[in-house]
């Protein structure tokens, strides 16, 4: 565990030093407010450590169905090549969405679950978008999802969420959500949706703590993580709320007396009572931002 800790300030260090940070020297892309990263962050370098992989149990058997009309769909990204999500288009018409991030598993059914519910509490007014940050892959094991989200190229992460940018267009209004890796990735995908932002929800993900990054964000964020959660604990949870802070950034942060994935229920150590209080606050929040 000491040396776990020691990744961690180390971590922590090299990602929030502007002397060691040679990413905001990059060139901001065409129509797309900034870049995420050339390299892999902070949630990734931890996917790949024994320490990290052991906060997660092996999931349990899940199985879904969608019953509100949700489909596989592809579309073109950046790079030249295809990309996948499940797809709920909204009942009328709509420049709303609402982006879905997976956690480090990959797309499974129990995002696409996520992704019927938080739609149906949107009354099927938004189109809610789950993306395949794994281009088709799905983890079962621990050691497969660390695998698979410390080796995830940062470039084709980054042209997957832009390719769903550009699907949705230029007029469009976007909330994201996500989960773990996906709570990672949906402050950064709101960072690079620039004016079309409008609501972001962190799931117990490494949060963007570099200040001048926040301060080109154009929506609050709602932070939900757990006090027992040793990968994302609460210490850097108040380096996020001083950073938001120092940003001039709006953020609402609820800490819960959990583990990290508390809210999935195939974690074995799920915590109902938590998951449905976070629940309704998450969803409150986007029919305020959504509706």
């Amino acid at each position: 565990m000491e040396k776990f800790i020691v990744l961690l300030v180390l971590l922590a260090v090299s990602f929030t030093s502007p002397q060691t940070d040679q990413r905001s020297t990059q060139p901001i892309p065409v129509c797309h407010t900034t870049s995420a990263a050339s390299a892999p962050d902070e949630m990734q370098l931890l996917a790949s450590t024994k320490e990290f992989q052991l906060l997660h149990e092996n999931p349990l058997p899940f199985h879904f169905t969608s019953k509100a009309g949700g489909e596989m769909v592809q579309f073109k990204t950046p790079d030249g090549k295809m990309a996948n999500g499940f797809s709920l288009k909204a009942s009328k018409p709509s420049r709303k969405y609402l982006f879905v991030f997976q956690e480090w598993w990959g797309l499974n059914d129990q995002i696409k679950q996520e992704a019927e519910k938080y739609y149906n509490s949107l009354d099927g007014k938004v189109n809610v978008l789950a993306l395949d940050m794994y281009d088709g892959k799905v983890a079962t094991t621990r050691e497969d999802a660390g695998k698979l989200m410390s080796s995830a190229s940062p470039e084709r992460l980054e042209n997957i969420v832009k390719g769903a940018l550009d699907m949705a267009g230029n007029n469009a209004q976007i909330a994201s959500i996500g989960w773990c890796f996906g709570g990672g990735w949906s402050p950064r995908s709101a960072l690079l949706e620039g004016q079309k932002a409008v609501a972001c929800v962190i799931y117990y993900g490494m949060p963007v703590r570099d200040v001048e990054k926040l301060k080109m964000l154009n929506t609050d964020v709602l932070g939900i993580f757990g006090s027992q959660d040793q990968g994302i604990p609460p210490a850097t949870v108040a380096e996020f709320e001083k950073a938001m802070k120092a940003a001039g950034k709006e953020v609402t942060v609820k800490m819960y007396d959990a583990v990290h994935g508390f809210a999935n229920p195939s974690n074995p150590k799920h915590d109902k009572e938590a998951t449905a209080d976070a629940y309704k606050l998450s969803s409150e929040y986007l029919k305020k931002r959504l509706l």
